[in-house]
């Protein structure tokens, strides 16, 4: 819930401030600083919740904390990308694969009943897919919309077809 927070609360203020400032929304601009610093603030779990993060993972999975740790790097280096308009492809490509392959941990996680936060079982369980999995979904949405649309040929997406 909280980096959805921060993803939207981020792209109205920085979207309304560059209305006030220049008269235009610049919604691509700040689409894409929202899904920065929302990446920004997910990273730093990885170090404050590294255990109950590790937890997530399948214990087929050696190394689960250097994988927190790697995937963590990996947001911040996303959200630098998304920074940069030569590298929002890319960005977005990997970030939806990120996406796709940590939600079997989400799921996971939900139905041990796992808290990353606390490191304990005492989590949601199944009813927190009825968030995650919506939100895992926006996310792609927002993703696609914001830094892989233009790239894609019009065909796929415009009404016109």
């Amino acid at each position: 819930m909280k980096p959805l927070v921060v993803l939207l609360g981020f792209f109205i203020a920085a979207s309304v401030l560059f209305k006030l400032a220049s008269g235009s929304w610049h919604t691509t601009v700040t689409g894409n600083y929202a899904l920065s610093i929302m990446l920004l603030f997910t990273a730093i779990g990885h170090v404050k919740y590294t255990y109950g993060m590790a937890m997530m993972l399948p214990r087929l999975i050696p190394f689960k904390k250097a994988v927190i740790y790697t995937t963590g790097i990996l947001e911040i280096v996303l959200a630098m990308g998304f920074l940069f308009p030569e590298y929002r492809l890319l960005a977005g490509i990997v970030f939806v694969i990120f996406l796709i392959l940590a939600l079997p941990a989400n799921i996971r996680s939900a139905f041990l009943h796992i808290n990353y936060e606390t490191g304990a079982q005492d989590g949601r369980g199944p009813a927190y897919l009825w968030f995650r999995v919506p939100m895992q979904l926006f996310l792609l949405l927002w993703v696609f919309y914001f830094a892989i649309r233009d790239h894609f040929p019009k065909c796929f997406y415009s009404e016109d077809n």
